[in-house]
Order: structure tokens, then C-alpha cells, then sequence
């Protein structure tokens, strides 16, 4: 298998075959939580953390593995990771109570994050830096193509088959992965071996787990204390800084850093992952409010709201390698510009149209214009992060790039969970008053009352429901009428609360878009003239 060791384009195929199957998980979990909820009879925590515990293991541990992978070789963590996440995956379609469920999740996790970084880090050892960006931009398909197909593949399984088969699927595609990376991905190794940092390790550990914990726990426990424990959200979070603080201290000071602070003097790194942090928040703030739109406001199925976006995952997927060669020949600043401007007017525009009535129909061009944005954003912004790293350190490199897009994705979902909730407050009070004059002038103070006091009570946003308890002991021609009206409050207030949540991204993708003219050029000649030898020794 000489011949296949050295052809880097194999080395993609399986790397992104792993990729996949991570990426994979963090989304085609969301839409399975009712019928997971059914068939373990979990309470609404559990659940929850069915999809928590995998986010959090995953975001805490990227750091330490790409580390791993620089000491033990890219190849043998590659390989760890994808066996636990396959095992995993097995124990997760296995179990019977929702502890069971969660420890394997846990698992997913870190196997999950023991791979995610060696992608990259290899790609940079095969590929000579003129070459990345067309092996970076199927990368990055893949990474939007599996991000956004979570919800379709997640909603056809559990449609037609059962839910235990969203994991179950990994199973034979991880099995023939792991083959497959003994057979052509060469074993890598750095050109000087790396020191542990055990401290460095410790420290970052601690720090990301208490700020990931506190942004994906905080709206549960009202961004207040955790229960009894005589500590609250907010401090937790601080805790986290606090260490990330020392973290970084720590490390200016040492010879073997877990994170070469070195890798931020290139602005271009630099540049990347604050785009790579403001796309994952910004891809995050408009994603869920409208996969709740389309679930609960227009009662689509699973099924139906994954299809709906499948334009965005094909036009994704087809534009990203392009974006990537593209990105070698002219360079990826206006290209990744371009993709952050047109994935936002996609955006925008699907809020535009998102109406009581809408059908797919009406979604189709808006996401496929938002999809071509993903697809000329994720290449380009991994080429500019990663073409003058080092093969030495891309292992520490590819962890950072990720942990941040982690950490951007959980500031985005907990940020944009409270205005929409503070916004659905608002609306559903002034849609409550402005249909309460269709009702019998007896019921219309309860049922204003009844939306005024939600957010004290809890929102009920569920396929069917009118997001709010309304009043019992009704005669049932009543009950009817005050259902009707009810639901048409939701499906409005909803409507007008995500179309004002909206702006908060989009302002801020705009203002990352801007944000590219920060990205240095490199002039042509300087990538050819690039020296391979260390691509070749890594090769063998």
C-alpha cells in the first residue's frame, strides 16, 4: 500500500470520512430529543444533557488531544478517537435509561475530540501550502455539508426506521474508516518531540469547561445560582476567564507550550479564528429560532424542516472545494468576505419571508444563497488560518481553531436563547391584546393574563402548542375558540420575536465580514517559492 501512502487525496477521503461522522452528531441529535424523550421517558434535564454532555467533553478537550496527537503521531490519535467514537456511538443505540445515554455521549465526546484536531494537522503535513486550499475547501464542505445535514438525515431516520439509528449508523462507516487509516494515512511525526505541559493541560481544561458549562447551562438555571450550591452562573463563567487568563500567562513562560502563543503573531491565524468564532455565533443565533419556526410555528415535521434546508447543505457542499482552489490561486480574503455577505443576505432573507403560510417552496432561493456563503466561508477561512503553520505545531494549531469555533457556537446559542426569549415575552403580550377583541369579553382579561405571565412560567414551544397553559374549566365551545386564537398568538408573536432576534447577527456578521480586510496577502511568488522539504519528510 506504498503507492497509497503517498497520494494525499486518499488521506482526505478517510479523514473527512471520520470528520463527517463528529460533525455529524453535534446536530442530527437535536430533532431525535422528542422521540429519545419517549422511548427512555426522560425528564427535560436529561435530555438536555444528552446533547450537553457531548458539546462540552468535545469544546474541553481539543486543546489536550491536539497535543497528544503532536507527542504520539496524528494518525494514532486519529485512530483512538475514531475507535471510541464508534464504540460509543454503539453504547449510545444501546441504552436503556438516560444515565446510560448520557455516559455514552460523554464518550462520543471524547472520542470526538481526541480526532477533530489531527484532521487538519495532517492535511497540513500532505498537502504543500499552494495546495491547501482545494484540500481545505472539501474540509470545510464537509464540515458545513454535516452540520447542516444533521436535521434531514436525523429526521428521515427517525421517520422511517427508529431513533437508536441515528448512532447505530456510525457503526459500519467507522469500522471501515478505521481500516482504512492503517492502510493510507501515513503515521506523522513532529520533527522534535513535544514536551506534556501537564499544568498548561490542567489549567486550559478547567478554564474551558467552566465557561462552556456556564454558557450552555446558563438559561436553565436562569443565569443564577446552580441549585443549592453556593455559586451562580455568572461566576462560573468568571472562574473560567480567570483561568484562561493564567492559562495564557502560564504558557508565555514556557519552552514546550501546549498552545505556542508564536501562532498569534501571524495576523492572519489571528484574523481566522475570530471569523471562525463570529461564524460559528452567527450561523448558531439564526439556526435555532428558525428550526423552531419551522417545527413548532408552521408544524413541520423532523423530516420536512432537515429537507427545507437541504438547499443550503448541496450548495454548500458543491461550492466549497471550488472556494478552496480559488482561495490557492487569488488568496481567501475577498472570497471569504464575499461568503460571510452572502450567507448573511441568505439569512436575512429567510427571516424576510418567514410567515404563518410559508411553504419550502418559499425558502428554496434565500437558502441556497445562504448555503453558496457557507460554502466560500469555511475553505477560505481554514486556508488563511492554517497555510503558514508549521507541521511541527499544526496539531496545536487545528485545536485552537476548533476549541474557538466551539466557544463561538456556545456565546451564540446562550446569547441569542435569552433575547428570543425576552423578545417572545414582549410579543406574545401585544399579540395576546391584539387578539383578545375576537373573543367573548368574559375570557379576554384570562387569556391576555395567561400570555402576560409566560416567562414567569415557563415558554412552551413545542410542535402544536400556543405558548402558554390557558385557562381550564372552559365550556368546550370556548375552549375552541380561545385554542384557535391562542395558537395564532404563537405562531405571530414567534414570527415577530425571531425577526428582531435576527438583527443581532446579522449586525454582527456584517461587521465580520468587514473584519477580512484585516487578512494580509501573500504574494504568489512567495507560495511557490515555499520550501516542501518538511512536507516530504512527513510523507516519508
Amino acid at each position: 500500500m506504498a503507492g497509497a501512502r503517498t497520494n494525499p487525496w486518499l488521506v482526505l477521503l478517510v479523514l473527512t470520512t471520520g470528520f463527517f461522522m463528529i460533525m455529524l452528531d453535534t446536530t442530527i441529535v437535536n430533532v431525535a430529543i422528542p422521540a429519545m424523550s419517549t422511548g427512555l421517558n426522560t425528564t427535560l434535564d436529561q435530555i438536555l444533557w444528552v446533547l450537553n454532555a457531548y458539546i462540552l467533553v468535545y469544546a474541553v478537550l481539543l486543546i489536550t488531544a491536539g497535543r497528544l496527537g503532536d507527542l504520539y503521531g496524528q494518525r494514532n490519535l486519529f485512530a483512538i478517537g475514531l475507535l471510541v467514537f464508534t464504540v460509543a456511538s454503539a453504547l449510545c443505540g444501546l441504552a436503556q435509561n438516560p444515565v446510560e445515554l448520557i455516559g455514552a455521549r460523554v464518550l462520543q465526546g471524547v472520542g470526538g475530540a481526541l480526532l477533530t484536531p489531527q484532521t487538519l494537522a495532517i492535511l497540513t503535513s500532505i498537502f504543500p501550502p499552494e495546495r491547501r486550499g482545494a484540500a481545505f475547501g472539501i474540509w470545510g464542505g464537509v464540515a458545513g455539508l454535516a452540520t447542516l445535514a444533521g436535521p434531514t438525515v436525523g429526521g428521515a431516520i427517525i421517520t422511517y426506521i427508529d431513533w437508536r439509528w441515528i448512532f447505530y449508523i456510525n457503526v459500519p462507516i467507522g469500522i471501515a474508516a478505521l481500516v482504512a487509516t492503517f492502510l493510507v494515512i501515513p503515521d506523522l511525526r513532529p520533527g522534535r518531540r513535544h514536551g506534556w505541559d501537564i499544568v498548561g493541560m490542567v489549567v486550559a481544561t478547567a478554564g474551558l469547561f467552566a465557561i462552556v458549562f456556564g454558557l450552555i447551562e446558563g438559561e436553565r438555571y436562569n443565569w443564577g445560582q446552580i441549585e443549592s450550591y453556593p455559586i451562580t452562573i455568572p461566576e462560573v463563567i468568571g472562574v473560567g476567564v480567570a483561568l484562561m487568563v493564567l492559562f495564557v500567562i502560564w504558557e508565555r513562560f514556557q519552552a514546550e507550550p501546549l498552545v505556542p502563543l508564536s501562532l498569534f503573531a501571524d495576523r492572519n491565524f489571528a484574523v481566522a479564528n475570530w471569523i471562525a468564532a463570529a461564524i460559528s455565533f452567527g450561523m448558531l443565533s439564526m439556526f435555532l429560532p428558525f428550526t423552531i419556526y419551522l417545527q413548532s410555528a408552521r408544524g413541520f415535521s423532523a423530516l420536512v424542516a432537515g429537507l427545507t434546508l437541504a438547499p443550503m447543505s448541496l450548495m454548500s457542499m458543491f461550492t466549497a472545494p471550488f472556494a478552496g482552489r480559488m482561495a490557492d490561486r487569488v488568496g481567501g480574503k475577498y472570497i471569504l468576505m464575499t461568503g460571510i455577505l452572502l450567507f448573511t443576505i441568505g439569512m436575512a432573507s429567510l427571516g424576510l419571508v418567514a410567515g404563518p403560510d410559508s411553504t419550502w417552496i418559499n425558502f428554496l432561493v434565500p437558502a441556497a444563497v445562504a448555503g453558496l456563503g457557507i460554502g466560500m466561508t469555511f475553505a477560505p477561512m481554514t486556508t488563511v488560518a492554517m497555510r503558514n503553520v508549521s507541521p511541527r505545531v499544526a496539531g496545536s494549531a487545528s485545536a485552537v481553531l476548533n476549541t474557538i469555533r466551539q466557544l463561538g457556537a456556545a456565546i451564540g446559542s446562550a446569547v441569542i436563547g435569552a433575547l428570543l426569549q425576552n423578545r417572545l415575552a414582549i410579543t406574545l403580550h401585544d399579540q395576546a391584546v391584539s387578539h383578545a377583541s375576537a373573543l367573548p369579553d368574559a375570557f379576554r382579561s384570562q387569556f391576555i393574563a395567561a400570555f402576560s405571565n409566560v416567562s414567569s412560567k415557563g415558554f412552551e414551544i413545542g410542535t402544536g402548542e400556543s405558548g402558554a397553559r390557558l385557562p381550564g374549566n372552559l365550556p368546550p365551545s370556548v375552549a375552541h375558540q380561545l385554542s384557535v386564537v391562542a395558537h395564532d398568538v404563537f405562531v405571530s408573536a414567534y414570527i415577530d420575536a425571531m425577526k428582531s432576534t435576527f438583527v443581532l447577527p446579522i449586525a454582527f456578521l456584517l461587521f465580520t465580514a468587514l473584519t477580512t480586510v484585516l487578512i494580509k496577502r501573500r504574494p504568489r511568488a512567495a507560495v511557490q517559492q515555499e520550501p516542501k522539504e518538511e512536507v516530504r519528510a512527513a510523507t516519508g
